[in-house]
């Protein structure tokens, strides 16, 4: 809003620097933070008082999680009202870019909600089908996939470590996008299972695609770096810096012992919005190592089912695989923080493929 405000009466002086991405980058970036600080504390109180007992816990899950009965959920409202709020004060609203992510996470945060309530209301860990949620999910994919595409134009898939080589899908490109951001979105679902586990990986994440989409969305160092060049995906860089303004505000609550869980409401809107980032910014494939912990979390389940399905045995004590680590007798802190390394490495990893090339 501030941007089309300042691009209308020419702002003078130091109110200019509202034109400039970086500068709302961090301003993003500051307001989600202090927009999550200030409302926090009573948000969940109000959730403590709507919810009584809280989010219910797995009877087959670990015994320490037994302790946290009675925590409120839902806390993805908080990431949402805090992240929406800096998105439409600091974005370039006439970027269809930013409609198509504004679409994914606000989609997938109302499908995440009604999952979170049904839990609540039906006092279970069942929620709402899972056929139901994916066809939803996928839906909401499909319409964002179909704006960036009518933005971008493009419907090819570009390799990293690779100058300029791309695969042209074609239409195949509308179902392979929406997986993408659909695998996203539940991959961080999955991971959100310990205080702090989902999130600090989220943020990582998001600031290494500010990175990335400020670069795509340069015409001169994407020639330069050999990537593909996507005009205006410069400003998704501001909706990463909003989505890691709000995720540091609901850490300070989520810090162990969690005061409050994020929910499916924010890790499915999220993670959601992490996939069509990569998908707006054509680097679909990086964001599997950018986000390499989540691809784990998702392979780790996928193994176990099939694997016990097909012969009545375990890969892992438990899954997801965080929950391996902790029967294996790992503290719940020790096995957040060597996962949070894990995480920036691979996103340390997710850049270097902007230069090995």
């Amino acid at each position: 809003m501030l941007y089309l405000l300042a691009q209308w009466f020419h702002f003078p002086g130091l109110a200019n620097l509202i034109r400039y991405q970086t500068f709302r980058a961090g301003a993003a970036l500051a307001t989600a933070l202090l927009i999550g600080l200030v409302i926090g504390p009573r948000f969940i109180d109000m959730l403590r008082m709507k919810q009584g007992k809280g989010q219910p816990i797995r009877e087959d899950g670990p015994k320490t999680h037994l302790a946290k009965r009675g925590t409120p959920t839902m806390g993805g409202l908080m990431i949402l009202i805090a992240l929406m709020g800096s998105v439409f004060l600091w974005m370039d609203l006439s970027n269809p870019l930013v409609w198509a992510c504004i679409a994914v996470t606000a989609g997938f945060g109302l499908i995440g909600f009604l999952d979170d309530y049904d839990k609540v209301k039906k006092r279970s860990t069942a929620g709402v089908s899972s056929k139901a949620r994916l066809i939803g999910e996928f839906l909401v994919a499909g319409v964002a996939s179909w704006i960036m595409v009518a933005h971008i134009g493009k419907t090819d898939l570009y390799l990293p470590f690779f100058s300029k080589v791309y695969v042209p899908l074609g239409p195949i490109y509308f179902l392979f996008s929406a997986f993408v951001i659909v695998g996203a979105g539940n991959a961080v679902n999955l991971t959100d299972g310990l205080d702090g586990l989902a999130t600090m990986p989220v943020i990582i994440a998001a600031g290494t695609f500010a990175i990335i989409a400020y670069l795509v969305g340069r015409v001169d160092y994407a020639g330069y770096l050999g990537i593909p060049h996507v005009p205006r995906a410069g400003d998704l860089a501001i909706f990463c810096a909003a989505i890691m303004g709000g995720g540091l505000a609901f850490l300070w609550f989520n810090a162990p012992p969690a005061a409050v869980f994020m929910g499916d409401t924010g890790s499915l809107a999220l993670g959601g919005a992490l996939g069509a980032i990569a998908v707006a910014s054509h680097h679909e494939i990086v964001l599997g190592i950018v986000g390499g912990l989540f691809v784990l979390e998702a392979v780790s389940v996928i193994v176990q089912v099939f694997w016990y399905k097909r012969t009545g045995r375990r890969v892992f004590r438990m899954a997801p695989i965080h929950h391996h680590f902790e029967q294996k007798g790992w503290a719940e802190p020790t096995v957040v923080i060597r996962f949070w390394i894990v995480s920036i490495v691979l996103a340390l990893i997710g850049l270097s493929t902007l230069k090995v090339r």
